[in-house]
């Protein structure tokens, strides 16, 4: 079962997911115990405790039967103000129900305390987390964007294990690295059973701040590296989100954007800023963001959205809640990007290169993303890690008089940013039916090739399913605006934060680019 509402007996969420200094979080508890505890961290470099209290009265309420699409609706219990010495960051609200099993009395909830108001006061460097994508793999309450939903609420509890969990060497992941000799998990069976055995969501392995979130930050901020914090729905209700901005990061696995919030971006680019993107199938889907009386909540209609989205045959068909590359929204993400997931979704997961290296084979080792390693020419970056799975993003190549690859732009495709390197790649490839493994819900009459080869590449046929399924993960730079408008750097994949504890390389390469966007 994906669904884990109540297998512990408190759950909690707060009413936004971000807050400015001297707002009110206002977290909302439901349970069966008597009384419980609430305890506020930071969670930084490392863990610190800004806020508790204690013996707190519970009171149970009921999910509503579309909690997951319309919220809970529950009374606030606890209440507190965003200290304005509390430093901008994620911060894990703890909830410790007494009198009830050791076993199920801990529920999660977090908040975002956002960089300063004041633009003068804002750090170079801006982190917005993927909370879009968090919440479209959120089957609390009943179902996600992946078990059949097409509208998720952001005012319910998050699953068991998305932002908190005991840390595993690797039985959580999906696209399980592979040691000497060892076996590729193709149908994710250790991931299963992991999972279930724990009452975990398949969505821990794909999302939330424990798998991607938190292990750029513990780095990161171990490493010196300081910056402010957002989510994505900041960048569709704050027209001056990203101002004055050196850098704008997005981490892990950021695949649901809307058009406010993208435009955002791209203005911010266009102006001059920096992007970095460490993250794997990254803006593949538009969504619409709606307020509803329980909360706000995210729209989309995915694999059906030509068919079934009620925007389709009116003026505002563009808003169509399907792939930004689908023909009706004409918008594809690696216009800014220089890649996407068109020309390669998946690297060793399920049948998509299950027996692929798991790092980037180096082509310009002479390029400043790899400053300061030991990389050359057909290195393999982030291997013993496997930094790249398990959804990735490509483009499609050619290779010059020098053996190099070189983005090759497709004539019935939008244009691929026409300044773009290509630093380091590896083969990646798309699912059709009966390529995935056991570990997620895929669809019964079409996979993501079949999905792809029609939407984007025209139809089905033999051509058009070859042109979706074989492609890449790629590393690049580009500046999709033109000179003088801001640089971009593709790390195409959700996985690439696996290796920055350990891998001294993965490690410099990040450095290298927080150090120098943010610093243009």
């Amino acid at each position: 079962m994906d669904d884990q509402t109540f297998h512990d007996a408190i759950e909690g969420y707060c009413a936004q997911q971000s807050y400015r200094a001297g707002e009110t979080v206002r977290v909302h508890v439901s349970t069966h115990a008597p009384t419980f505890d609430v305890r506020v961290e930071r969670w930084g470099a490392e863990r610190e405790e800004v806020w508790s209290t204690s013996a707190v009265e519970g009171v149970f309420h009921p999910p509503p039967v579309d909690a997951d699409s319309d919220g809970c609706g529950w009374p606030a219990a606890v209440e507190l103000v965003v200290d304005p010495a509390w430093r901008s960051g994620f911060h894990l609200v703890t909830l410790t129900a007494h009198g009830v099993p050791d076993d199920r009395s801990v529920a999660h909830a977090c908040f975002v305390v956002r960089g300063p108001e004041l633009v003068e006061d804002r750090r170079s460097i801006l982190y917005v987390l993927p909370t879009n994508t968090w919440n479209a793999y959120n089957t609390w309450g009943g179902r996600s964007l992946y078990t059949g939903g097409s509208k998720v609420s952001f005012a319910r509890p998050f699953g068991r294990g998305m932002l908190s969990r005991p840390e595993v060497e690797r039985d959580d992941r999906k696209a399980r690295p592979v040691r000497f000799r060892e076996t590729p998990d193709v149908d994710g069976e250790i991931f299963q059973r992991y999972r279930t055995e724990h009452h975990y969501p398949s969505a821990i392995g794909s999302t939330g701040w424990f798998t991607h979130g938190r292990r750029f930050v513990e780095w990161a901020e171990g490493a010196g590296h300081a910056f402010d914090y957002a989510v994505t729905s900041d960048l569709d209700t704050d027209p001056g989100a990203l101002d004055g901005y050196g850098l704008v990061l997005l981490v892990g696995h950021d695949e649901y954007w809307s058009a406010p919030a993208r435009s955002a971006l791209e203005r911010h680019v266009t102006a001059g800023g920096n992007l970095a993107s460490f993250s794997g199938n990254t803006m593949f889907w538009q969504v619409r963001l709606e307020d509803g009386e329980r909360g706000p909540s995210m729209v989309c209609h995915k694999y059906r959205a030509h068919l079934d989205d009620p925007v389709m045959g009116t003026d505002d068909e563009r808003a169509m809640s399907g792939m930004w590359a689908d023909p009706v929204v004409a918008r594809p993400e690696w216009m800014l990007l220089g890649g996407g997931s068109a020309f390669g979704l998946y690297h060793r997961f399920g049948n998509a290169t299950a027996r692929g290296v798991g790092g980037f084979v180096v082509y310009r080792g002479d390029h400043w993303l790899l400053a300061g390693t030991d990389l050359r020419y057909g290195d393999v970056l982030g291997r013993d890690d496997g930094v790249v799975g398990y959804e990735t993003l490509g483009c499609p190549v050619a290779f010059d008089e020098s053996n190099l690859p070189v983005v090759a732009q497709q004539a019935d495709l939008a244009a691929l940013p026409a300044d773009c390197e290509v630093v380091a790649m590896t083969p990646s490839s798309n699912l059709g039916v009966g390529d995935y493994p056991t570990s997620i819900a895929a669809l019964s009459d079409q996979g993501d090739l079949e999905f792809i080869a029609e939407r984007i590449f025209g139809g089905r046929d033999e051509t058009a399913r070859a042109r979706a399924r074989f492609g890449n993960a790629v590393m690049l730079t580009c500046r999709p605006f033109g000179t003088g408008a801001g640089e971009v750097v593709t790390v195409g994949t959700t996985d690439w934060v696996f290796g920055l504890a350990q891998d001294r390389n993965v490690a410099r390469v990040t450095a290298n680019v927080l150090d120098r966007l943010s610093a243009d």
